[in-house]
Protein backbone atom coordinates (compact mmCIF):
# COMPACT_ATOMS: atom_id res chain seq x y z
CA UNK A 1 0.00 0.00 0.00
CA UNK A 2 1.93 2.93 -1.42
CA UNK A 3 -0.83 5.84 -1.84
CA UNK A 4 -4.18 6.34 0.11
CA UNK A 5 -7.05 8.53 -0.54
CA UNK A 6 -8.71 10.36 2.52
CA UNK A 7 -12.58 10.78 1.26
CA UNK A 8 -13.24 13.33 3.62
CA UNK A 9 -12.33 16.68 5.34
CA UNK A 10 -11.46 18.66 8.37
CA UNK A 11 -9.94 17.26 11.45
CA UNK A 12 -10.64 13.57 10.35
CA UNK A 13 -8.41 13.94 7.47
CA UNK A 14 -6.10 15.47 8.92
CA UNK A 15 -5.32 12.97 11.35
CA UNK A 16 -5.20 10.33 8.83
CA UNK A 17 -3.15 11.92 6.49
CA UNK A 18 -0.27 12.42 9.92
CA UNK A 19 -0.92 8.45 10.09
CA UNK A 20 -0.21 8.14 6.40
CA UNK A 21 3.25 10.67 6.75
CA UNK A 22 4.42 8.69 9.89
CA UNK A 23 3.85 4.92 7.55
CA UNK A 24 5.52 6.21 4.99
CA UNK A 25 2.59 6.21 2.33
CA UNK A 26 1.74 9.17 0.19
CA UNK A 27 -1.65 10.58 0.97
CA UNK A 28 -4.36 12.04 -1.87
CA UNK A 29 -6.81 14.47 -0.25
CA UNK A 30 -9.79 15.85 -2.03
CA UNK A 31 -11.59 18.96 -1.12
CA UNK A 32 -15.01 21.24 -2.02
CA UNK A 33 -14.40 24.31 -3.53
CA UNK A 34 -15.43 25.92 0.19
CA UNK A 35 -12.60 23.99 1.29
CA UNK A 36 -9.92 25.53 -0.48
CA UNK A 37 -8.20 26.48 2.30
CA UNK A 38 -8.62 23.94 4.18
CA UNK A 39 -5.53 22.41 5.82
CA UNK A 40 -5.96 18.69 4.98
CA UNK A 41 -5.35 20.31 1.45
CA UNK A 42 -2.30 21.75 2.60
CA UNK A 43 -0.56 18.78 4.22
CA UNK A 44 -1.43 15.96 1.57
CA UNK A 45 1.00 15.17 -0.53
CA UNK A 46 -1.59 15.51 -3.16
CA UNK A 47 -4.55 17.00 -3.41
CA UNK A 48 -7.66 17.49 -6.04
CA UNK A 49 -10.98 19.70 -5.74
CA UNK A 50 -13.62 16.94 -5.57
CA UNK A 51 -16.73 19.46 -6.61
CA UNK A 52 -19.04 22.51 -5.27
CA UNK A 53 -19.58 23.50 -1.80
CA UNK A 54 -22.87 21.37 -0.78
CA UNK A 55 -21.49 17.49 0.29
CA UNK A 56 -23.70 15.85 -2.33
CA UNK A 57 -21.77 17.16 -4.83
CA UNK A 58 -18.44 16.56 -3.21
CA UNK A 59 -17.63 14.67 -0.36
CA UNK A 60 -20.64 12.31 -1.10
CA UNK A 61 -20.10 11.91 -4.86
CA UNK A 62 -18.93 8.49 -5.26
CA UNK A 63 -17.79 8.46 -8.44
CA UNK A 64 -15.79 11.36 -8.64
CA UNK A 65 -14.17 10.28 -5.77
CA UNK A 66 -13.06 6.69 -6.83
CA UNK A 67 -11.94 8.40 -10.54
CA UNK A 68 -9.57 11.03 -8.63
CA UNK A 69 -8.02 7.87 -6.36
CA UNK A 70 -7.64 5.40 -9.83
CA UNK A 71 -6.00 8.60 -11.75
CA UNK A 72 -3.88 9.90 -9.06
CA UNK A 73 -2.59 6.00 -8.49
CA UNK A 74 -4.33 5.07 -5.23
CA UNK A 75 -4.42 1.93 -3.62
CA UNK A 76 -6.95 2.29 -0.83
CA UNK A 77 -9.25 4.69 0.23
CA UNK A 78 -9.74 5.82 4.23
CA UNK A 79 -13.47 6.96 4.38
CA UNK A 80 -12.69 8.48 8.34
CA UNK A 81 -15.98 9.19 9.85
CA UNK A 82 -19.49 10.20 8.55
CA UNK A 83 -19.87 10.55 4.73
CA UNK A 84 -19.18 7.46 2.78
CA UNK A 85 -17.67 5.69 5.87
CA UNK A 86 -20.81 3.69 6.85
CA UNK A 87 -21.93 3.39 2.93
CA UNK A 88 -22.02 -0.27 1.94
CA UNK A 89 -22.63 1.00 -2.09
CA UNK A 90 -19.18 3.34 -1.71
CA UNK A 91 -17.04 0.35 -0.24
CA UNK A 92 -18.37 -2.13 -2.93
CA UNK A 93 -17.75 0.27 -5.72
CA UNK A 94 -14.00 0.47 -4.47
CA UNK A 95 -13.92 -3.37 -4.69
CA UNK A 96 -15.17 -3.64 -8.08
CA UNK A 97 -12.25 -0.24 -8.56
CA UNK A 98 -9.51 -2.65 -7.33
CA UNK A 99 -9.35 0.04 -4.39
CA UNK A 100 -8.73 -0.86 -0.88
CA UNK A 101 -11.73 -0.28 1.41
CA UNK A 102 -10.22 1.00 4.76
CA UNK A 103 -12.73 -0.71 6.77
CA UNK A 104 -15.12 -3.83 7.08
CA UNK A 105 -16.11 -6.18 4.24
CA UNK A 106 -19.09 -3.88 2.10
CA UNK A 107 -21.34 -6.88 3.33
CA UNK A 108 -21.11 -6.31 6.96
CA UNK A 109 -21.83 -2.63 6.12
CA UNK A 110 -25.07 -3.27 5.04
CA UNK A 111 -26.00 -6.00 7.85
CA UNK A 112 -24.84 -3.22 10.53
CA UNK A 113 -26.19 -0.19 8.71
CA UNK A 114 -30.20 -1.47 9.03
CA UNK A 115 -30.62 -0.98 12.91
CA UNK A 116 -33.58 -3.83 13.35
CA UNK A 117 -31.51 -6.28 11.47
CA UNK A 118 -27.97 -5.65 13.40
CA UNK A 119 -30.61 -6.47 16.41
CA UNK A 120 -31.70 -9.46 15.21
CA UNK A 121 -28.16 -10.83 14.44
CA UNK A 122 -26.64 -9.64 17.50
CA UNK A 123 -29.99 -11.35 19.17
CA UNK A 124 -28.99 -14.83 17.75
CA UNK A 125 -25.06 -13.69 18.71
CA UNK A 126 -26.65 -13.98 22.22
CA UNK A 127 -25.82 -10.15 22.89
CA UNK A 128 -28.81 -8.74 25.48
CA UNK A 129 -31.34 -6.56 23.41
CA UNK A 130 -33.84 -4.06 24.01
CA UNK A 131 -36.86 -5.46 24.49
CA UNK A 132 -39.29 -4.22 21.45
CA UNK A 133 -40.84 -5.16 18.24
CA UNK A 134 -39.99 -8.20 16.24
CA UNK A 135 -37.89 -6.15 13.10
CA UNK A 136 -39.96 -3.64 11.50
CA UNK A 137 -43.11 -2.60 12.76
CA UNK A 138 -45.96 -2.51 9.82
CA UNK A 139 -48.22 0.04 10.88
CA UNK A 140 -49.06 2.65 13.20
CA UNK A 141 -51.83 -0.24 14.45
CA UNK A 142 -48.76 -2.71 14.87
CA UNK A 143 -46.60 0.13 16.82
CA UNK A 144 -49.38 1.07 19.37
CA UNK A 145 -49.60 -3.19 19.96
CA UNK A 146 -45.91 -3.44 20.21
CA UNK A 147 -46.20 -0.21 22.61
CA UNK A 148 -48.68 -2.23 24.65
CA UNK A 149 -46.81 -5.42 24.64
CA UNK A 150 -43.67 -3.93 26.48
CA UNK A 151 -45.53 -0.72 28.09
CA UNK A 152 -44.61 2.51 27.85
CA UNK A 153 -42.20 5.11 27.32
CA UNK A 154 -41.09 3.46 23.95
CA UNK A 155 -38.12 5.20 21.39
CA UNK A 156 -39.33 5.10 17.65
CA UNK A 157 -36.17 4.58 15.58
CA UNK A 158 -35.67 4.53 11.84
CA UNK A 159 -34.20 0.73 10.62
CA UNK A 160 -31.47 2.96 8.55
CA UNK A 161 -31.03 5.99 11.10
CA UNK A 162 -28.32 6.89 12.63
CA UNK A 163 -26.22 10.37 13.77
CA UNK A 164 -29.02 11.00 15.94
CA UNK A 165 -31.52 11.74 13.51
CA UNK A 166 -34.95 9.27 13.05
CA UNK A 167 -35.21 8.65 16.97
CA UNK A 168 -38.09 9.84 19.15
CA UNK A 169 -39.66 9.27 22.57
CA UNK A 170 -43.25 8.40 23.09
CA UNK A 171 -44.62 7.76 27.10
CA UNK A 172 -48.19 8.12 26.16
CA UNK A 173 -50.36 5.81 22.69
CA UNK A 174 -51.42 10.01 21.68
CA UNK A 175 -47.74 10.94 21.60
CA UNK A 176 -46.65 7.82 19.50
CA UNK A 177 -49.07 8.44 17.01
CA UNK A 178 -48.00 11.96 16.79
CA UNK A 179 -44.02 10.92 17.08
CA UNK A 180 -44.64 8.24 14.58
CA UNK A 181 -45.34 9.84 11.54
CA UNK A 182 -42.90 12.25 12.15
CA UNK A 183 -40.45 9.78 12.55
CA UNK A 184 -41.35 7.84 9.55
CA UNK A 185 -41.06 11.77 7.38
CA UNK A 186 -37.70 12.26 9.03
CA UNK A 187 -36.47 9.00 7.53
CA UNK A 188 -37.70 8.83 4.54
CA UNK A 189 -36.43 12.61 4.38
CA UNK A 190 -32.89 11.68 5.54
CA UNK A 191 -32.38 7.81 4.94
CA UNK A 192 -34.20 7.28 1.33
CA UNK A 193 -36.35 4.46 3.86
CA UNK A 194 -39.25 5.34 6.21
CA UNK A 195 -39.05 1.49 7.90
CA UNK A 196 -39.25 1.68 11.56
CA UNK A 197 -38.88 -0.43 14.75
CA UNK A 198 -40.06 -0.06 18.46
CA UNK A 199 -38.05 -0.29 21.52
CA UNK A 200 -38.55 -0.35 25.27
CA UNK A 201 -37.26 3.36 26.32
CA UNK A 202 -34.54 3.08 29.21
CA UNK A 203 -34.67 6.25 30.95
CA UNK A 204 -32.04 6.36 33.74
CA UNK A 205 -29.09 5.28 31.45
CA UNK A 206 -25.66 5.63 30.41
CA UNK A 207 -24.39 5.41 27.00
CA UNK A 208 -21.22 3.27 26.86
CA UNK A 209 -19.51 1.92 23.85
CA UNK A 210 -16.70 -0.75 23.06
CA UNK A 211 -13.43 -0.45 20.69
CA UNK A 212 -13.07 -3.36 19.33
CA UNK A 213 -10.60 -4.56 16.31
CA UNK A 214 -10.63 -7.30 14.00
CA UNK A 215 -8.26 -8.78 10.96
CA UNK A 216 -7.81 -10.90 8.25
CA UNK A 217 -6.86 -13.70 10.29
CA UNK A 218 -9.55 -14.14 12.52
CA UNK A 219 -8.09 -12.09 15.50
CA UNK A 220 -10.81 -9.72 17.66
CA UNK A 221 -9.71 -7.79 20.25
CA UNK A 222 -11.07 -4.81 22.36
CA UNK A 223 -9.68 -2.16 23.75
CA UNK A 224 -11.95 -0.65 26.32
CA UNK A 225 -14.96 1.30 26.83
CA UNK A 226 -15.72 5.26 26.55
CA UNK A 227 -19.00 6.52 28.17
CA UNK A 228 -20.30 9.03 25.77
CA UNK A 229 -23.55 10.11 28.25
CA UNK A 230 -23.17 13.58 27.72
CA UNK A 231 -25.35 14.28 24.79
CA UNK A 232 -27.68 16.85 23.77
CA UNK A 233 -30.34 16.13 21.81
CA UNK A 234 -28.87 12.35 21.23
CA UNK A 235 -25.58 14.14 19.98
CA UNK A 236 -21.89 13.58 21.95
CA UNK A 237 -20.50 16.37 23.41
CA UNK A 238 -17.95 15.07 25.57
CA UNK A 239 -16.53 11.45 25.78
CA UNK A 240 -14.02 9.85 28.75
CA UNK A 241 -11.91 6.74 28.78
CA UNK A 242 -12.26 4.26 30.71
CA UNK A 243 -16.33 4.94 31.75
CA UNK A 244 -15.99 6.05 35.47
CA UNK A 245 -19.59 4.19 36.49
CA UNK A 246 -18.50 0.72 35.62
CA UNK A 247 -17.40 -2.45 37.67
CA UNK A 248 -14.13 -4.12 36.58
CA UNK A 249 -16.70 -7.36 36.64
CA UNK A 250 -19.21 -5.20 34.17
CA UNK A 251 -16.38 -3.54 32.06
CA UNK A 252 -14.90 -7.31 31.57
CA UNK A 253 -18.17 -8.47 30.48
CA UNK A 254 -19.04 -5.61 27.81
CA UNK A 255 -15.61 -5.97 26.48
CA UNK A 256 -15.93 -9.93 26.39
CA UNK A 257 -19.78 -9.72 24.69
CA UNK A 258 -18.85 -6.86 22.37
CA UNK A 259 -15.77 -9.40 21.00
CA UNK A 260 -17.96 -11.98 20.36
CA UNK A 261 -20.41 -9.46 18.45
CA UNK A 262 -17.93 -8.75 16.38
CA UNK A 263 -16.69 -12.56 16.16
CA UNK A 264 -20.11 -13.30 14.93
CA UNK A 265 -20.11 -11.06 11.90
CA UNK A 266 -16.04 -11.83 10.97
CA UNK A 267 -15.43 -8.47 12.00
CA UNK A 268 -12.39 -6.78 9.65
CA UNK A 269 -11.26 -3.42 10.69
CA UNK A 270 -11.87 -1.11 13.65
CA UNK A 271 -15.44 -0.91 14.65
CA UNK A 272 -17.92 0.35 17.95
CA UNK A 273 -20.19 -1.65 19.77
CA UNK A 274 -22.88 0.50 21.66
CA UNK A 275 -24.78 0.20 24.71
CA UNK A 276 -27.14 1.15 26.71
CA UNK A 277 -26.46 0.50 30.77
CA UNK A 278 -29.43 0.47 32.85
CA UNK A 279 -28.11 1.91 35.95
CA UNK A 280 -31.44 0.80 37.54
CA UNK A 281 -30.77 -2.57 36.85
CA UNK A 282 -27.02 -3.02 36.21
CA UNK A 283 -28.03 -4.30 32.94
CA UNK A 284 -26.84 -3.55 29.21
CA UNK A 285 -27.93 -3.86 25.86
CA UNK A 286 -26.94 -3.77 22.40
CA UNK A 287 -27.86 -0.19 20.89
CA UNK A 288 -26.30 -0.25 17.31
CA UNK A 289 -22.64 -0.74 15.73
CA UNK A 290 -20.81 1.89 13.90
CA UNK A 291 -18.27 -0.15 10.87
CA UNK A 292 -16.05 2.92 11.19
CA UNK A 293 -13.57 4.99 13.57
CA UNK A 294 -15.77 7.21 16.14
CA UNK A 295 -14.99 10.64 16.33
CA UNK A 296 -13.86 10.01 19.73
CA UNK A 297 -11.26 7.74 19.01
CA UNK A 298 -8.42 9.94 20.73
CA UNK A 299 -9.49 9.08 24.41
CA UNK A 300 -8.77 4.92 23.78
CA UNK A 301 -5.55 5.77 22.06
CA UNK A 302 -4.64 7.96 24.87
CA UNK A 303 -4.95 5.05 27.41
CA UNK A 304 -4.39 2.38 25.75
CA UNK A 305 -1.29 3.89 24.15
CA UNK A 306 -2.17 2.40 21.07
CA UNK A 307 -2.86 4.32 17.07
CA UNK A 308 -5.82 3.06 16.07
CA UNK A 309 -6.26 5.12 12.66
CA UNK A 310 -2.55 3.38 12.43
CA UNK A 311 -3.86 -0.03 12.87
CA UNK A 312 -6.76 0.35 11.16
CA UNK A 313 -4.08 1.07 7.79
CA UNK A 314 -2.29 -2.16 8.78
CA UNK A 315 -5.02 -4.25 8.73
CA UNK A 316 -6.17 -3.19 5.77
CA UNK A 317 -2.83 -4.47 4.71
CA UNK A 318 -3.57 -7.68 5.43
CA UNK A 319 -1.30 -7.53 8.69
CA UNK A 320 -2.31 -9.26 11.90
CA UNK A 321 -3.24 -7.43 14.95
CA UNK A 322 0.07 -7.77 17.16
CA UNK A 323 -1.79 -7.88 20.44
CA UNK A 324 -3.39 -10.26 22.21
CA UNK A 325 -6.50 -9.38 24.42
CA UNK A 326 -4.84 -9.86 27.84
CA UNK A 327 -1.44 -7.40 25.87
CA UNK A 328 -4.48 -4.56 26.23
CA UNK A 329 -3.65 -2.43 29.60
CA UNK A 330 -6.20 0.66 29.98
CA UNK A 331 -4.12 2.90 32.07
CA UNK A 332 -4.93 6.17 33.32
CA UNK A 333 -8.40 8.50 32.31
CA UNK A 334 -9.14 10.30 29.05
CA UNK A 335 -11.92 13.17 28.27
CA UNK A 336 -12.48 14.94 24.40
CA UNK A 337 -14.22 18.01 24.51
CA UNK A 338 -15.81 18.61 20.74
CA UNK A 339 -15.24 22.24 20.27
CA UNK A 340 -17.67 23.19 17.68
CA UNK A 341 -18.44 26.39 15.77
CA UNK A 342 -21.82 26.96 17.88
CA UNK A 343 -22.92 29.92 20.42
CA UNK A 344 -23.79 28.14 23.46
CA UNK A 345 -25.45 30.76 25.04
CA UNK A 346 -27.51 31.14 21.75
CA UNK A 347 -29.02 27.50 22.00
CA UNK A 348 -25.96 26.56 20.62
CA UNK A 349 -26.64 28.59 17.14
CA UNK A 350 -24.26 27.44 14.54
CA UNK A 351 -21.03 30.38 13.69
CA UNK A 352 -19.67 30.05 10.74
CA UNK A 353 -16.99 32.97 9.59
CA UNK A 354 -13.40 33.44 9.58
CA UNK A 355 -11.09 32.60 12.66
CA UNK A 356 -9.31 35.95 14.13
CA UNK A 357 -7.32 34.03 16.56
CA UNK A 358 -6.41 30.84 17.25
CA UNK A 359 -4.14 29.98 20.37
CA UNK A 360 -4.06 26.50 21.43
CA UNK A 361 -3.77 25.32 24.70
CA UNK A 362 -0.84 23.34 25.09
CA UNK A 363 1.28 21.16 28.52
CA UNK A 364 1.32 17.70 29.75
CA UNK A 365 -1.60 15.63 29.13
CA UNK A 366 -3.57 18.17 26.23
CA UNK A 367 -3.79 16.85 22.70
CA UNK A 368 -5.45 19.05 20.35
CA UNK A 369 -7.06 17.32 16.83
CA UNK A 370 -8.37 20.01 14.88
CA UNK A 371 -7.98 21.65 10.95
CA UNK A 372 -8.35 25.22 12.21
CA UNK A 373 -5.72 28.09 12.18
CA UNK A 374 -5.78 32.00 12.19
CA UNK A 375 -7.05 33.16 9.12
CA UNK A 376 -9.23 29.84 8.41
CA UNK A 377 -13.07 30.25 7.19
CA UNK A 378 -15.51 27.82 8.96
CA UNK A 379 -17.73 26.80 5.79
CA UNK A 380 -21.73 26.63 6.79
CA UNK A 381 -22.17 23.68 4.90
CA UNK A 382 -20.88 21.14 6.58
CA UNK A 383 -20.81 19.86 10.68
CA UNK A 384 -20.25 22.22 13.19
CA UNK A 385 -17.54 20.44 14.97
CA UNK A 386 -13.88 22.02 14.33
CA UNK A 387 -11.49 20.62 17.15
CA UNK A 388 -11.12 18.45 19.68
CA UNK A 389 -9.82 18.79 22.79
CA UNK A 390 -8.24 15.81 24.91
CA UNK A 391 -6.59 15.54 28.32
CA UNK A 392 -5.59 12.56 29.99
CA UNK A 393 -3.89 12.06 33.80
CA UNK A 394 -3.46 9.85 36.35
CA UNK A 395 -7.16 9.77 37.16
CA UNK A 396 -10.37 11.18 36.49
CA UNK A 397 -10.14 14.10 38.43
CA UNK A 398 -6.84 15.59 37.32
CA UNK A 399 -7.79 15.05 33.98
CA UNK A 400 -10.82 17.45 34.33
CA UNK A 401 -8.30 19.82 35.94
CA UNK A 402 -6.36 19.95 33.19
CA UNK A 403 -9.39 19.94 30.94
CA UNK A 404 -10.08 23.55 32.65
CA UNK A 405 -6.74 24.70 32.46
CA UNK A 406 -6.22 23.96 28.83
CA UNK A 407 -10.00 25.51 28.06
CA UNK A 408 -8.69 28.67 29.68
CA UNK A 409 -5.96 28.97 27.21
CA UNK A 410 -7.73 27.68 24.75
CA UNK A 411 -8.93 30.84 22.43
CA UNK A 412 -10.81 30.94 19.24
CA UNK A 413 -11.76 34.75 17.94
CA UNK A 414 -14.08 36.13 15.15
CA UNK A 415 -16.86 33.20 15.83
CA UNK A 416 -18.45 31.69 18.50
CA UNK A 417 -17.91 28.48 19.92
CA UNK A 418 -18.50 25.62 22.56
CA UNK A 419 -15.64 26.44 24.58
CA UNK A 420 -17.62 28.50 27.32
CA UNK A 421 -19.97 25.52 27.92
CA UNK A 422 -17.20 22.56 27.99
CA UNK A 423 -15.44 25.32 30.98
CA UNK A 424 -19.03 25.19 32.75
CA UNK A 425 -19.31 21.79 32.70
CA UNK A 426 -16.30 21.22 34.30
CA UNK A 427 -17.36 23.12 37.38
CA UNK A 428 -20.85 21.08 37.75
CA UNK A 429 -20.90 18.94 40.63
CA UNK A 430 -23.07 16.45 38.85
CA UNK A 431 -20.08 16.01 36.28
CA UNK A 432 -17.49 16.02 38.99
CA UNK A 433 -19.40 13.69 40.80
CA UNK A 434 -20.35 11.00 38.33
CA UNK A 435 -23.52 11.25 39.23
CA UNK A 436 -25.91 11.61 36.23
CA UNK A 437 -27.07 9.96 32.82
CA UNK A 438 -27.91 10.26 29.28
CA UNK A 439 -30.55 13.24 30.27
CA UNK A 440 -28.06 15.58 32.45
CA UNK A 441 -28.10 18.61 30.13
CA UNK A 442 -32.13 18.41 30.24
CA UNK A 443 -31.37 18.62 34.15
CA UNK A 444 -28.53 20.92 34.30
CA UNK A 445 -28.32 24.85 32.50
CA UNK A 446 -24.76 24.56 32.73
CA UNK A 447 -25.16 28.25 30.43
CA UNK A 448 -26.36 29.56 33.65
Amino acid sequence: MNKILIANRGEIAVRIIRACTELGIDSVSIYSEADADSLHRKIATESYCVGPKLSKDSYLDMISIITIAKKSGCDAIHPGYGFLAENSDFAEMCEASNLIFIGPMHETISLMGVKDVAKDTMKKAGVPTVPGSDGVVASIEDAKQTASDIGYPVIIKASYGGGGKGIRVARTEEELVQNYKMTEQEAESAFGNKSLYIEKYIENFRHIEIQVMGDYHGNVIHLGERDCTVQRRMQKLVEEAPSPILSEEKRSEMGETAVRAAKSIDYIGAGTIEFIYDLNDDRFYFMEMNTRIQVEHPVTEMVTGIDLVKMQIKVARREAIPYRQEDIRIEGHAIEFRINAENPYKNFMPSAGTITDFIVPGGYGVRLDTACYAGYRIPPYYDSMIAKLITFADTREEAIRTAKRALGEYIIGGIDTTIPFHSNLLDNEAFRANDYNTNFLLEHDVMK
